[in-house]
């Protein structure tokens, strides 16, 4: 073969990429523009490191030739796939491409979403899944079917082993929804991600129910009401730019320890702060973020849904550099009661954390669980027992600070010492009971109280002889429930040295397959 020859295949192949690069075309593109979206392969270059993009499967095609799809063209079928790096990191990434077919998923995509997948696996990186899709490419029929649940399936195996991060930057619709929902944490963008299993007119077919695609499935429904979004961001450069935050937190897969960053704020840093946020005053709510905030390394905390389940926060950050998760009650709403949407956050939350090696910490205030038929008729027991479960399965170290109340089987489901806390510290102000003041002595002195001249003046000096004697962590520390009482200015210290010394925790395997954790 001449040069000259074989320069002529190397421009013809130069001339196909660029045809391919181009997706669906020139128009296509400018009306994703318009509706304030990027194309597939623009969101990749914004979230991988410059020039670091490796694309994989570019020439595939479909393989149908019904419905008049054999005349169609569908560059790159419609997604682009590849791998590349993040702060030098390795992920492997792919993006749907909208303005190839609505970025419908058929056969041949489906496939190079697999690929990319087991490439990940083997070598052990995170995945991220770009989804702006129609849904399933209904000319291919079955064999789209068969595609989503390959992928259902990888992301199954794939969960606990690698970190998987899907961006709903468009449409995400039936079937498609599933496997962002068995990811680990899911993006949605303001104005732009819908998800929903079943569309806004199909919902009025089937119950004559009319809603808006937006109210059905936007960003905000599922940031508020049903917690399906982790993150939510007003475009899609704050969205891709918060991705790349959470993944320095992330290690790249399960047998590694998560990624070190140098930090200028002493662990030994003195915490007077906190002798100004929490009130004395067990009625008198307090924002336990400003608490979290000063604990973690500064500028550290991630937090993870925000605006869903808000009586409980939860979250990454750092303390001397290293990755932890906050799992902490929030007496600014519903006074920090556990219910049934906390118990799915928590739970979810502390075993990804297990999963992948991160350390957690859990502060406490706590005054039991939410009352009512709804919580009761909605299942809060099951969904309650899932924070007992995720807390008492988890191995890696585990420090609880109790703040003030720490009522009930509350108490005991925000990792207290029972469900196998490796260090339990309690500030002066910590009350540790089976139940509030006020109903634990009208149990207790019933009679008392019944037989008194004046109930009123009997309660209340029960009330305080109660507080004073059992409103107290000396109670609990002396039995051994409580390994320390501390200063709550040393707080940051306490937890950054017991994480230290119990980061080479080990536990063993019980040999079982695994638990029946209640769903």
């Amino acid at each position: 073969m001449t040069r000259k020859k074989l320069e002529e295949l190397v421009d013809g192949l130069g001339k196909k990429k660029d045809g391919l690069f181009l997706g669906g075309g020139s128009a296509a593109i400018e009306k994703q523009h318009q509706g304030g979206k990027m194309t597939a392969r623009e969101r990749i270059h914004v979230l991988l490191d410059r020039d670091s993009f490796e694309e994989v499967d570019l020439f595939v095609e479909h393989r149908s030739d019904r419905f008049g799809l054999g005349e169609k063209s569908l560059p790159a079928d419609g997604v682009v796939t590849g791998f590349g790096t993040v702060d030098g990191r390795p992920i492997f990434v792919y993006s749907q491409d909208f303005t190839v077919i609505g970025g419908s998923l058929g056969e041949m995509h489906a496939k190079k979403i697999c690929k990319i997948m087991d490439m990940a696996l083997k070598v052990g990186a995170p995945v991220v899944g770009i989804n702006d899709s129609g849904g399933a490419r209904i000319q291919e029929g079955i064999d789209s079917l068969s595609g989503y649940g390959q992928i259902f399936f990888r992301n199954t195996r794939s969960s606990g082993i690698i970190p998987q991060i899907a961006v709903i930057a468009g449409p995400c619709a039936g079937g498609a929804v599933y496997s962002p929902a068995l990811m680990d944490f899911i993006f949605m963008i303001e104005g732009i991600s819908k998800m929903f299993v079943t569309g806004p007119q199909v919902v009025k077919a089937a119950t004559g129910e009319e809603v808006s695609a937006e109210e059905l499935g936007g960003a905000h429904t599922h940031a508020t009401k049903s917690g399906v979004a982790h993150f939510v961001l007003k475009n899609e450069d704050a969205c891709f730019g918060e991705v790349k935050k959470l993944l320095a937190y992330l290690p790249s897969n399960n047998a590694e320890e998560p990624p070190y960053r140098e930090s200028s704020d002493p662990v030994a840093r003195s915490n007077p702060s906190f002798l100004e946020v929490v009130s004395t005053n067990p009625n008198k709510p307090y924002d336990i973020k400003k608490i979290i905030v000063d604990l973690v390394d500064r500028d550290s905390f991630l937090e993870i849904q925000r605006d869903y389940a808000r009586n409980m926060v939860i979250g990454l950050a750092r303390m001397g550099g290293n990755t932890v998760g906050i799992v902490a009650n929030q007496p600014y709403h519903l006074a920090g009661c556990l219910d049934i949407d906390t118990g799915d956050k928590a739970s979810r939350f502390i075993r990804f954390c297990d999963a992948f090696n991160i350390p957690l910490v859990t502060l406490v205030d706590v005054p039991g669980f939410l009352p009512g038929t709804n919580q009761e008729f909605g299942g809060i027991i099951r969904h309650g027992a899932k924070i007992l479960y995720a807390y008492s399965e988890a191995t890696v170290p585990k420090i609880t600070v109790i703040i003030r109340k720490a009522y009930g089987g509350a108490y005991l489901a925000m990792c207290c010492r029972d469900l196998g806390a490796d260090l339990v510290l309690a500030w002066p102000t910590a009350e540790i009971a089976v139940m509030g003041a006020e109903g634990a002595v009208n149990i207790i002195f019933r009679r008392e109280i019944d037989a008194s001249l004046d109930t009123n003046v009997e309660r209340e000096k029960l009330l305080a002889q109660y507080r004073q004697e059992f409103y107290n962590p000396y109670e609990a520390a002396k039995r051994g429930y409580v390994d320390q009482v501390i200063d709550p200015r040393e707080t940051r210290f306490k937890v950054a040295r017991a994480l230290e010394i119990f980061w080479s925790k080990r536990e063993n395997g019980r040999g079982k397959k695994h638990g029946i954790i209640p769903v």
